[in-house]
């Protein structure tokens, strides 16, 4: 895991609670973008918990760097951010991070939310999901459907939908009434066929191909 941070007071109080786990592991800290890009491709990390605001090169476009260089594409990024609706959050979505936290978050959710992160799922909790997307949906450019999209289903596009619209899996079985598992293989495939990252890519292609749109759902 690599901590990219200006502030070192902030990177040691992460680094002594993430280093007091037994499956974590820190492998290096940056105080700017461009130093946090350099020990990506160096380190190769699972996790990368990045800060937007730093100097020089900040996290956005150290986060477009980094997914951009086939070193990395393994390594998943934590976008850590001030307020829960930071104005850059969705370009760090758009641009491959996984996810994001406040800086303020409790030890646990902090800890769980790297776990997730590593594990490929994401991290966008339905209820801010629903709060950040509708605020900078309505902000971005107008959607366009890739030509990816003709690869999905009907039952793909739809789930793709519901996953942009900030459903669960479970929710998401309950909503268009089928088992969990089959919600589960469906967003899989769709991943797949998209080349999406993770979950959180998905929530941003739903919303850049028009599958969703705030307020639909």
């Amino acid at each position: 895991m690599v901590l990219a941070d200006d502030q070192a007071l902030v990177r040691a109080g992460f680094r002594a609670l993430l280093d007091a786990q037994p499956d974590f592991t820190v492998v290096g800290e940056a105080s700017d973008g461009a130093h946090a890009v350099r020990l990506a491709a160096q380190e190769r990390p699972d996790v990368v918990l990045m800060d937007i605001r730093m100097p020089g090169t900040d996290g956005l476009e150290a986060t477009r760097r980094i997914v951009a260089d086939p070193r990395c594409a393994d390594t998943r990024i934590l976008i850590l951010t001030t307020f829960d609706l930071d104005e850059y959050v969705f370009e760090a979505l758009r641009a491959g991070a996984s996810g994001f936290l406040v800086k303020d978050t409790e030890p646990v959710d902090l800890l769980r939310g790297v776990r997730s992160i590593a594990a490929g799922e994401g991290l966008l909790s339905p209820g801010v999901t629903r709060r950040l997307i509708e605020e900078f949906a309505l902000r971005s450019r107008a959607p366009q459907a890739p030509r990816s999209v003709d690869a999905l289903t009907d039952r793909e596009r739809e789930v793709v939908a519901l996953v942009g619209a900030g459903l669960s899996n479970d929710e998401i079985a309950e909503r268009l009434v089928v088992s969990p598992a089959t919600a589960k293989t469906h967003v899989s495939r769709a991943m797949t066929k998209l080349s999406a990252r993770d979950r959180a890519q998905l929530v941003v292609y739903a919303y850049e191909a028009g599958l969703v749109r705030p307020g639909w759902l």
